[in-house]
């Protein structure tokens, strides 16, 4: 996982060509511009999501893992907090989904170990297959708009 703003995209460019190219995307795209919704930047590789939605207490949310995709989530407006833990032998309570590309991890059996983080208008986070990372919460619900680029390993 790497938390940072978008001041330091260079020091993450080298990662891999198509986080470079989602990296440079978010920096240069209005997204108050955008609908909500979903965009190709390169087919299956390399899209966008856009989303308008409400934080919800961590309680209320399960954590997430996914195994073929790269997960870069922007926050464009309002702010949250964002859960991480590193995938270890924890049990999903739901089972991987192939087509969805997503295992869930309810909160309670993996809250011991999480750690909380917020996330801001200008920050990022990227979250690698294996790590566990619970979006959208908040002490009390604030709207958000937030970007995510989906990137294919």
């Amino acid at each position: 996982m790497i938390v940072d703003t978008l001041s330091n995209l260079d020091l993450y460019s080298h990662i891999s060509p198509r986080i470079a190219m989602a990296l440079t995307h978010l920096a240069e795209t209005d997204f108050t511009q955008l609908e909500v919704g979903s965009y190709e930047l390169d087919g299956r590789n390399l899209f966008v999501i856009v989303n308008d939605y409400e934080t919800k207490p961590k309680e209320q949310e399960p954590f997430e893992v996914h195994e073929h995709y790269i997960d870069v989530q922007y926050m464009v407006s309002g702010e949250e907090e964002f859960g991480y833990l590193p995938l270890g032998s924890q049990q999903p309570s739901v089972a991987y989904n192939p087509e969805h590309d997503f295992a869930e991890f309810d909160y309670e059996s993996n809250k011991e170990g999480a750690a909380f983080i917020p996330l801001r208008p200008g920050m990022f986070a990227i979250f690698f297959p294996g790590d566990m990372h619970m979006p959208g919460t908040g002490a009390t619900p604030n709207r958000v708009r937030k970007v995510v680029i989906k990137v294919k390993v």
